[in-house]
């Protein structure tokens, strides 16, 4: 199978040409190409296919083999090649994931490669119900949550996929990320597991995250969870409406007006690392 290894702020992937490779094993090949011993090493696998509603569909399995619904640096680095490998000349253009259509806009460097990407994320998910979070709160908003012992509380958003943002006072780095987002990760709360942020909150325009992804562990970058960090943080009136959450893998810029119905904004990086080939 014939792959590039891209990033995003950090956040890898493998990424597949659909449209000249198949694969049998979708779940095997991501769980294998994943492991960052006897694989690739990534935060898991996607692959670009054609699509019917959109320009290309993305289709992202996380490192242990599960189904994702959307990742924000992953669909950034979709949007870089299919425009550097040539698949499309559209600077402007559509990404399917899971059903839900994406809008991007690329910015071309001096190379004729793609620099920057920027993607219509689309309205955030407030409702508990849709996110899924279990509460008694319509908008999981400053709930409180009981995670081994602790009370916690977060806001929960969905950009496609769950995430649960939490504040706090102290050094993300110093934050016990590993031993708390496992357990944030398969509360029963949540009926689709979560994404966990844990965030500080630096100035009206800054903050400082690490997150834990839901089937792969910390990752340097997430962007649907830059994302929700931003929405939470506006939605409780800590930051102005233009927020750059800086993730251990570097910077990723959001915009959100503060109104439901309005679609949130995320730029950032997209890097190619290397192509190459495994043998499945």
């Amino acid at each position: 199978m014939k792959f590039t290894k891209m990033h995003g702020c950090g956040n890898d992937y493998v990424y597949v040409n659909g449209f000249e490779e198949k694969i049998e094993d979708e779940t095997a090949a991501a769980i294998k190409v994943s492991d960052r011993h006897f694989g690739i090493g990534s935060d898991g696998m996607i692959i670009i296919n054609p699509s019917e509603i959109a320009d290309f569909e993305m289709k992202m399995y996380n490192a242990d083999g599960t189904r994702a619904e959307m990742c924000g640096n992953g669909i950034r680095c979709v949007a870089k090649y299919v425009y550097d490998k040539g698949l499309t000349d559209k600077t402007s253009l559509t990404i399917e994931s899971m059903g839900k259509i994406k809008y991007i806009d690329l910015t071309i460097g001096d190379d004729g490669l793609v620099s920057r990407v920027k993607v219509d994320m689309g309205a955030p998910i407030l409702e508990a119900k849709d996110v899924p979070v279990i509460s008694e709160m319509a908008e999981a908003v400053d709930d409180v949550i009981e995670v081994d012992g602790r009370e916690y509380r977060m806001t929960c958003v969905s950009m496609g996929n769950p995430h649960a943002v939490v504040f706090i006072d102290s050094d993300v780095r110093d934050f016990p990320l590993e031993e708390v987002g496992k357990k944030f990760e398969i509360h029963e709360r949540f009926p689709n597991r979560t994404n966990t942020e844990f965030a500080k909150i630096i100035d009206r325009h800054n903050i400082d995250m690490r997150v834990w992804e839901r089937g792969t562990g910390e990752t340097l970058a997430c962007g649907t969870g830059c994302c929700a960090t931003a929405v939470a943080a506006i939605l409780g009136g800590r930051t102005d409406c233009d927020v750059t959450i800086h993730v251990l893998g570097g910077d990723i810029d959001i915009y959100w007006s503060g109104r439901r119905e309005d679609s949130v904004y995320m730029s950032g990086p997209a890097s190619t690392v290397f192509d190459g080939e495994i043998k499945l």
